[in-house]
């Protein structure tokens, strides 16, 4: 699944090619995504209108219209946005395209179909936005991603802190193989209880875990499964993961075999030498 470097990848990839373009035809297909695609809303709201702006928010994509509406993709678990020729034929599981004034397209490509695609209407764009930002976590990036706040989130919490990352209320954006990355570099065990950690631990996970996004991001993503970016191009940032998909590889550190259990329902993956409950 695309987490955060990814999607910050795609936002990257895209704004060269998207900025101050007009959307002026929009094509989907009779496909269901894991929302209905609202098709109403991009004739009436999208299209005709100049884009102005891309931001990422959490694993979401918001791209901003002159008007002040918004088109808002997740990518889900094999979700794509591409650039291509609007004269290139469709891959099957292209699943919306939107035409610019410059005969390109984005189109969106989602083979499992567990992405979305909602519109902000430019009157309610605010109210809608300042609702989901509610409804999602810290972002890793930004000012509030501190270890007094993350101590605070964390003191009337007993869930593990591998849980505690990858859940999007809490902090927006780290998935499973960034929560493992981040768990593995500072030497904390995936089922620490979040409400055991102290604030120097806590510094640690924040400092780490930047660290870590930047250098996935600088890498293009990681390519597990068929994460493709905006360019087409894979990412490389899997060549570098520590402990992630490397059951039983030796533990770049001590060279203890790596482990790999599953904890609420997602595979973990640590060093019982370098990581001690």
């Amino acid at each position: 699944m695309p987490e955060l470097p990814e999607v910050e990848v795609t936002r990257q990839g895209l704004l060269p090619h998207l900025l101050q373009r007009r959307i002026v035809a929009i094509t989907w297909s009779a496909k269901r995504l894991r929302l209905p695609i609202p098709r109403k809303l991009l004739h009436e709201c999208i299209q005709n209108n100049l884009i102005t702006a891309i931001d990422r928010r959490a694993k979401y994509l918001l791209i901003r219209m002159q008007d002040n509406s918004a088109l808002v993709f997740h990518l889900g678990m094999t979700g794509k946005l591409g650039m291509f020729p609007a004269t290139a034929p469709n891959a099957v599981h292209d699943h919306l395209r939107l035409r610019l004034d410059n005969d390109m397209e984005m189109r969106f490509n989602d083979t499992r179909r567990f992405g979305s695609v909602t519109v902000w209407p430019a009157g309610e764009a605010l109210l809608l936005e300042e609702k989901f930002n509610n409804s999602k976590g810290v972002e890793p990036f930004g000012p509030d991603f501190t270890a007094a706040n993350l101590v605070r989130l964390a003191r009337r919490r007993s869930m593990p802190v591998k849980t505690f990352l990858m859940d999007s209320r809490m902090i927006a954006g780290i998935g499973n193989i960034y929560a493992n990355e981040t768990l593995f570099a500072v030497g904390i065990h995936p089922q620490t209880g979040v409400n055991t950690l102290s604030e120097k631990q806590w510094q640690d996970i924040a400092d780490s875990c930047r660290q870590i996004l930047k250098r996935a991001i600088a890498a293009g993503g990681s390519t597990i499964s068929d994460f493709l970016g905006s360019s087409g191009q894979p990412g490389y940032f899997q060549l570098q993961l520590a402990v992630y998909g490397r059951k039983d590889e030796p533990c770049p550190e001590c060279g203890t075999k790596i482990k790999k259990e599953t904890f609420g329902g997602r595979a973990t993956y640590f060093c019982s030498t370098c990581q001690p409950l």
